[in-house]
């Protein structure tokens, strides 16, 4: 860990985002701290250490979201700035911690420039670790920042289960992960986050500024036929699950094609197959369905395609395709006046930026509800994520926390009384 007084350097950056890569490292390069496990415990207390060495006061509410609080003036409300420590079960050691280590130390350097009399401070400072952002322990992704803006109720979140049956309640309180965390006055937000796609890498700009987000379609599919023999079971008399699973999985597939302009992507996932046995015609399976695209009316057709092909396989199959949209959202844009802010401070530090929307899913996609968000990406190195080769150059990660750390500073100096929004109590 850094020692108190650090100056921020891009050294101390990079040697200690480095360290807390080795919690949960993997053999080929990644992590694996899913979210709640003792290795994703481990590295909230890393986090907790480093914070609370410079001077953080460290709180934790009840569905796990962790802060650190610096107060610059008594009765202002917080700028906030994070992102996830939690991983995929194998993943590259950026998605997520490089904006929590980022928020750190650019609330550091901020923070150090009050002190010095350097910045003028009119808001308080915050860095979270939203908890359970990945989602692939527990559904749905984005949980903490979901309950702490109000979407997802901190019960349900609370009760909801892994595969083996782990509560979020209980894998919390198993790492000592729960705490109380009173109302928490918001004025603006800001995450930084590798691109995890190949736009800045091919058109060779430093910083992605955000505007706005894909549109999404997500649904959980059950396909319902018979058990029964895989040899003696006559191919007339079969009800395979899998097999009308297997068909909208390539359908799925072919909807990309389909709708390439739109353009649209799509993907089947968590393949669940019952009883699973290998002499045994599957009983039901179980998947997820994604659809994104920038234009609602393309997902509103491929939606309308799928149900007819579920329909379709329905009859010419002899199983049941039930099909629950478990969320849905449009394309929603951040605020004009962060996205200025942001290329504001790229133009200061000349490094090129260029104006983007995000297809992946972010905690910032839920604080943009509540309080002006800026979110910012760096390059992926060809566009690999959710994968242990995921990589951004060491440059571009030092540039990233360049232009938060002007983020951040210019959110907390901004002038005039500060509007705010405040967080429900999740104690």
């Amino acid at each position: 860990m850094g020692q108190q007084g650090d100056d921020g350097s891009a050294e101390a950056f990079l040697r200690d985002f480095a360290q807390l890569s080795t919690i949960g490292a993997t053999p080929r390069g990644g992590v694996d701290r899913e979210a709640a496990t003792v290795r994703d415990g481990m590295a909230r207390a890393w986090l907790g250490g480093w914070l609370a060495s410079r001077g953080f006061a460290m709180r934790t509410d009840a569905v796990g979201n962790q802060f650190g609080l610096l107060d610059l003036v008594p009765g202002a409300p917080y700028v906030l700035a994070g992102s996830h420590l939690d991983s995929q079960p194998t993943a590259g050691r950026l998605d997520g911690a490089y904006g929590v280590v980022a928020a750190a130390f650019a609330a550091h350097r901020v923070a150090t420039g009050v002190a010095a009399g350097t910045t003028r401070a009119t808001r308080n400072l915050a860095v979270v670790n939203w908890f359970n952002e990945e989602g692939s322990r527990f559904g749905p992704s984005m949980m903490g920042s979901a309950v702490f803006t109000g979407r997802l109720g901190l019960d349900e979140a609370l009760a909801t289960t892994d595969p083996a049956g782990v509560s979020v309640r209980a894998a919390l309180d198993a790492i000592d992960g729960r705490g109380e965390q009173g109302p928490l006055p918001v004025a603006a937000y800001a995450e930084i986050h590798i691109e995890q796609g190949r736009e800045l890498e091919e058109t060779g700009d430093r910083i992605g500024v955000v505007t706005g987000t894909w549109a999404a379609r997500k649904f959980r599919f059950r396909v319902l036929g018979e058990q029964s023999h895989t040899g003696s079971t006559r191919m007339v008399d079969r009800r395979d699950a899998l097999l009308g699973a297997s068909l909208l999985v390539v359908e799925a597939r072919s909807l990309a094609d389909r709708f390439a302009d739109g353009p649209l992507h799509t993907a089947v996932s968590q393949l669940d197959v019952r009883p699973n046995s290998p002499v045994v015609v599957a009983s039901e399976v179980r998947a997820n369905l994604d659809l994104r695209s920038p234009d609602p009316a393309v997902l509103d057709a491929a939606v309308e395609r799928v149900r007819a092909v579920a329909a379709r396989v329905e009859a010419e199959h002899g199983v049941r395709v039930e099909l629950e949209l478990t969320h849905s959202w449009d394309r929603q844009d951040y605020q004009d006046d962060c996205v200025a802010v942001s290329e504001r401070v790229c133009a200061e530090l000349g490094l090129a930026a260029r104006r983007m929307l995000t297809v992946a899913g972010h905690d910032s996609t839920n604080m943009k509800d509540v309080v002006p968000t800026a979110m910012l990406f760096v390059p992926s190195r060809e566009g690999i994520s959710h994968n242990e080769r995921e990589d951004t150059a060491p440059e571009d990660l030092v540039a990233g926390v360049d232009v938060l750390t002007g983020v951040v500073r210019e959110l907390v100096s901004a002038p005039g009384t500060p509007a705010a929004w405040t967080s429900p109590s999740l104690g």
